[in-house]
């Protein structure tokens, strides 16, 4: 029996270069124009690419928006650090310098808003930016253990919840305190929230 060849890909691939030059023009035009002026067409005509071929790409400005934000979270990264503190504050102090950025701050509260009343978008937000992110807690969390600051737990569905609760602790901490509050995420705030977290965390996975 002759086996199938499979059929051809058809389209164009994918380009990094336009993907990226139409993201950085997406949290361009939320700075200049914000999000109920903004539309696909204004993008395009900013990252110098068709329509057309945003469309291929994203089904419309939610989508759109919500990658362009995912992108700058995907910056952040888990130090080097000697200690579950130190590993805290150094995302902390990361986070507060992203959110920091007029782009950063325009984008993520412009979803944020719109998703108070579309259930889809909060769901992109969660499976883009949250999801996404949780990624450091994660390898914080497995650090810590190696190191003996943190006991493993046996249940995955309780490591679970528990990776949600940290996760949650400290991005609504940061987010609150850069963009609700106003206050500065600097050494000192971020050190307090390590401490106060880290204070908790043999209870609450005990």
């Amino acid at each position: 029996m002759q086996s199938r060849t499979p059929p051809a890909r058809t389209g164009r691939p994918r380009s990094a270069a336009a993907d990226a030059a139409i993201l950085a023009a997406t949290r361009d035009a939320l700075v200049e124009i914000g999000w109920s002026r903004m539309s696909l067409g204004d993008v395009a005509q900013r990252a110098g690419v068709a329509k057309t071929t945003l469309y291929r790409r994203w089904a419309g400005k939610n989508e759109l928006v919500v990658d362009a934000v995912a992108k700058l979270f995907d910056e952040l990264v888990l130090p080097d650090g000697d200690s579950l503190a130190a590993d805290v504050v150094g995302v902390v102090l990361q986070f507060g310098e992203l959110l920091q950025r007029p782009e950063t701050r325009t984008a993520l509260m412009a979803v944020v808003a719109e998703s108070t009343s579309d259930p889809a978008l909060r769901l992109r937000i969660r499976t883009a930016i949250v999801d996404r992110q949780k990624r450091l807690v994660l390898q914080g969390r497995e650090r810590a253990q190696r190191r003996g600051e943190l006991p493993y737990e046996a249940e995955p569905a309780v490591a679970e919840q528990h990776a949600d609760l940290i996760f949650d602790v400290i991005a609504g901490a940061v987010v609150h305190r850069a963009l609700v509050s106003d206050g500065p995420v600097d050494e000192a705030w971020a050190q307090a929230l390590a401490g106060l977290l880290i204070a908790g965390l043999p209870t609450a996975m005990g």
